[in-house]
Parts: C-alpha cells; sequence; structure tokens
C-alpha cells in the first residue's frame, strides 16, 4: 500500500528490506557518487544510511540512522576518499530493528585487513552459523544475518588467505536471498544468491572510467553509467585494477525472481532482466481491466506505484483517469512522535483526496496490494467523505496469502487479511462497493519482456524457492483459526488433565 508508517505502527504494506550501491572507479569521487546512487534507491530503505570507501590501503566507512540526505553533507563525504565503494539503505526485516549497530555496511577484519559488506535480502539458516562464530571467539554486535555474512567472509577469507574463498564459503552455507557488494582496500565484489531472489545489475561508466553495481537501473542512471547486464544467480564478479572477472560461486538454482518487484518495490523508471517497471505496470492495469471491469465514472491511482496501472485501467476499460488523491511527498518516516489524535488521522498525514474531483462520482480505485487492510479501509473511509458515490477496489497483485521470508516485511498468516477472511468479507469489513485482485496468471502475462521468466510468487502461491526451517514456519504459517483450533485442543487437554487429577 502507498502509505506513511507512523511510529509504533506495523506497516500495512510489503516493505522492502534493502538497497544496495557499488562503484569502481579510479580517479573518482566514488563517495559522492555512491551518495547519488543510495539517494536514487531511498525508497527501498530509509531507516539507515552508510557508505565504506577503500583507497588501496584500508577502508574507511561512515553511517548512522536517517534517510541518505541526513546521515550524508559534504563534510562527511569529503572524509571518505578513495577508489571503491559499497552503500547501503536499510529498511529492517532480520534481527534488529533501527540502530546504528544494524546499519550497514558491516565491516568484517582479516588479519589487518577490513573489508565492508552491503546486504540486501534475508537469509534462513543463520542461527547454527552465528553459533559457530560466536565459538570461534567473534564478536557480533548488531544481531542481523548481514553480520552474520560479513564475519563468515573475513573469519574464512583469514584461514584460506584468498577473499573469494570466503565469499563462496558464505554462498554455499548461507540460504535464503541474498544480493550483496563487498569492497576490500582495492576491489570491488557483486554476488547474488542461486536462485536470484533479490536483483543486481551493472553498469559502465562513460570513457571506462570505472564499474556500478546496483540494486536497480535507476542507480546507474544518477551516476550516468551504462547498463552493461544483471549480475547472475550464483556468481562473483570482481571489479579491480587488472580488470573484471567473473566466476560461478555456486551453481545457479531454480530461477526465482521476486515478482513483487515489479508490482511495488522498484522505481518505474527501472528496467528488471529486460522489462520495464513503468510498462509492465500499465500492463497490470490493462489486464485487471479485463478481468474485473467495473461500471464507473472515473479511474484513480493510488500514489505512487498505483498510478501507471491505474492509467492502465482506465486505457482498456474506457472509463476516464484523474488525479483524485494527492499525495504529500515530504512525510515519509519521521522520529516525530505524533499525538494521538494525529494517529487516528492515519492515513491523511500522507493521502488527501480532493473532493472537487470526486464528489457525486462512482470510483474505481487502483492499488498495487492489500496486506493487513487497515490503510485500504480508511482511504475507502475517505473517499466516501470526499463525496465518492461508490468505491469499486481493484488491486494489481493477487491476494496476499503467505508471509516472505527472502527480505519483504510480511508478518505470519493471522495477520494477512486475505489469508483470514474471504474476498467477500474483506470487501464487506473495508466499505467497498466490490474488490477484486488481478490473477496469478494475469500478473505473469503482465511481464511480456522478462527474459527469464520465472518467478518467486510465495507471497500469492506459498511455493517458496529456498526451503523455510520448520521452527520458523511453523508459526509464521498458522492463521487466526490455526490459532483458535490450537488454543481450544490445548484449552481441552489442560481441561482433561484437570478432571484426571
Amino acid at each position: 500500500m502507498s502509505t506513511s508508517i507512523l511510529p509504533g505502527e506495523r506497516p500495512d504494506r510489503l516493505e522492502e528490506e534493502c538497497a544496495v550501491f557499488g562503484v569502481f572507479a579510479p580517479g573518482e569521487d566514488v563517495a559522492r557518487m555512491t551518495c547519488f546512487g543510495l539517494q536514487a534507491l531511498q525508497h527501498r530503505g530509509q531507516e539507515s544510511a552508510g557508505i565504506a570507501v577503500g583507497d588501496g590501503e584500508t577502508i574507511m566507512a561512515s553511517k548512522d540512522l536517517g534517510l541518505v540526505t541526513q546521515v550524508f553533507d559534504e563534510a562527511s563525504l569529503a572524509a571518505l576518499t578513495g577508489f571503491v565503494a559499497v552503500g547501503h539503505a536499510r529498511y529492517s526485516t532480520s534481527g534488529a530493528a533501527a540502530s546504528w549497530e544494524a546499519a550497514q555496511p558491516h565491516i568484517s577484519a582479516i588479519d589487518e585487513t577490513l573489508i565492508a559488506l552491503a546486504h540486501n535480502g534475508t537469509l534462513v539458516n543463520t542461527n547454527s552459523l552465528r553459533a559457530r562464530l560466536i565459538d570461534d571467539g567473534i564478536q557480533l554486535r548488531s544481531g542481523t544475518d548481514s553480520e552474520v555474512a560479513a564475519k563468515a567472509i573475513g573469519d574464512i577469507t583469514k584461514k584460506t588467505h584468498h577473499l573469494r574463498e570466503g565469499i563462496r564459503f558464505a554462498m554455499e552455507h548461507l540460504k535464503g536471498a541474498y544480493a550483496m557488494v563487498l569492497a576490500s582496500p582495492d576491489c570491488l565484489y557483486a554476488f547474488r544468491d542461486p536462485n536470484g531472489i533479490r536483483p543486481l545489475c551493472m553498469g559502465k561508466l562513460p570513457d571506462d572510467r570505472g564499474w556500478v553495481v546496483s540494486s536497480e537501473t535507476c542507480g546507474l542512471d544518477i551516476v550516468g553509467a551504462e547498463y552493461v547486464r544483471d549480475v547472475n544467480p550464483g556468481e562473483i564478479v570482481r571489479f579491480s585494477k587488472d580488470g573484471v572477472t567473473s566466476e560461478q560461486g555456486v551453481p545457479a538454482g531454480r530461477r526465482a525472481s521476486c515478482i513483487f518487484e515489479y508490482v511495488y518495490f522498484a522505481r518505474p523508471d527501472s528496467v528488471m532482466d529486460g522489462q520495464s517497471v513503468y510498462q509492465a505496470r500499465r500492463n497490470m492495469g490493462r489486464i485487471l481491466a479485463r478481468e474485473a471491469p467495473a461500471d464507473a465514472d472515473l479511474v484513480l491511482g493510488v500514489p505512487d506505484s498505483g498510478i501507471p496501472s491505474a492509467m492502465g485501467f482506465a486505457f482498456e476499460s474506457g472509463i476516464p483517469y484523474a488525479d483524485g488523491i494527492v499525495k504529500n511527498r515530504y512525510v515519509g518516516r519521521t522520529f516525530i512522535q505524533p499525538t494521538q489524535a494525529m494517529r487516528q488521522l492515519g492515513i491523511r498525514l500522507k493521502l488527501n483526496p480532493l473532493p472537487s474531483v470526486i464528489s457525486g462520482t462512482r470510483l474505481v480505485v487502483i492499488d498495487d496490494s492489500i496486506v493487513r487492510g487497515n490503510t485500504s479501509k480508511k482511504l475507502i473511509e475517505m473517499l466516501r467523505q470526499a463525496g465518492a458515490t461508490e468505491v469499486h477496489m481493484r488491486i494489481v497483485s493477487p491476494e496476499v496469502l503467505w508471509p516472505c521470508f527472502y527480505g519483504i516485511d510480511t508478518d505470519t498468516r493471522d495477520q494477512l487479511i486475505a489469508a483470514n477472511m474471504t474476498n467477500e468479507e474483506m470487501c464487506e469489513w473495508m466499505g467497498a462497493d466490490s474488490l477484486a485482485f488481478i490473477s496469478l496468471p494475469g500478473l505473469r502475462e503482465s511481464l511480456p519482456d522478462v527474459r527469464e521468466p520465472s518467478f518467486c510468487e510465495a507471497c500469492f502461491s506459498g511455493d517458496y524457492p529456498v526451503e523455510i526451517p520448520p521452527s520458523t514456519a511453523k508459526k509464521s504459517f498458522m492463521t487466526k483459526a490455526d490459532f483458535a483450533a490450537e488454543y481450544a485442543r490445548e484449552s481441552e487437554k489442560a481441561e482433561k488433565t484437570q478432571v484426571t487429577l
């Protein structure tokens, strides 16, 4: 959903974990370039930002809580001199919440040499490796899976004296989703999980000035780099003064690119695996208009991600498109605690309807997803208060039925409204006149230009490309009905025990 998050509240949308960015460019201001790249990728994480720079001898790093422009200024960037850099913007999903220790890049020591690691994704099996590192006397400060990866790479590199062996060890033992960039004092590395769940692409600066690695192509665009290709699943790419080398760190597995990148996470001006994100969203709206038509006067899109889809829906249906919802782009995340009265206003902090457009009309409202349903409910109330006579909700993703463990912040199934209510129940609870979601085949159809159309769709289908540990799955997969049934069983067991005694 396209809304802000109030402190102390769970987000009513799917949240992407992180953005990563890397530069190898001797003679360039790599810290400033990385800062620009992170600003282009700011939508992927707003809790903290960090940059680490190598100058051939050592690594210098700066990181803090806040947006990129809050963390870095002219003085802090001027202090980061060198020719190789990695940067990170974080949204927490695994381990510690927002804290300085959890901010990335994570630094790890290999004897007297430092390395810096930035990670996008979530690992599902770090507990045993964490215990092993602690037994070896390695101190872990943040509690994040990303720090475990950084320390493991450093530990194995120290033992083998080859950084690529440390990276290979991590890739062989860590399970889940990862797109990582790593800086040594004189080299940049980029590597990706064998399923390619989280995105990572590489580009070249003009006149052979250097190389750039980014979570999205919009990060390449802002520094003038030309897209070359994606980092392949399981691949390790090394950038150094000797040139660019590539090797397969681990065998590629079942290709499973996150399909939700196209629905919501990626910026519309990015291209992912050959597919324009903007055009994909237009296609979603057109397909949804065919699958779930509505009799209405206007089509509205929920800013920002819903707007291209709304335009596609309007084009296909013949219903006029209108800008009927205004977004305050300066709210974002805030560390200022609102009053209870402001907390009750909720969505109005960021979205406000236009009564002059809406009053007396029947609306089709296009949004990217419904997770918990609270934001959609509030939005529909606001639209009716603005004079809408009917509100028909159309969603350009299928129902979110299963939690994600690969770098997206979704709750257990008992918190996902579609896993606990029928479509009719959701529609009634939210106060809509009708509610419809795009089908999963329709969503796939909206991505005709993807070079290798094989996706992770686990949040819709429950088909996980990387096995989820049973201890995690048991609780996460339970719906409200499951919890109620288990509570009833435990109560009955306790009652029988009491009678026996």
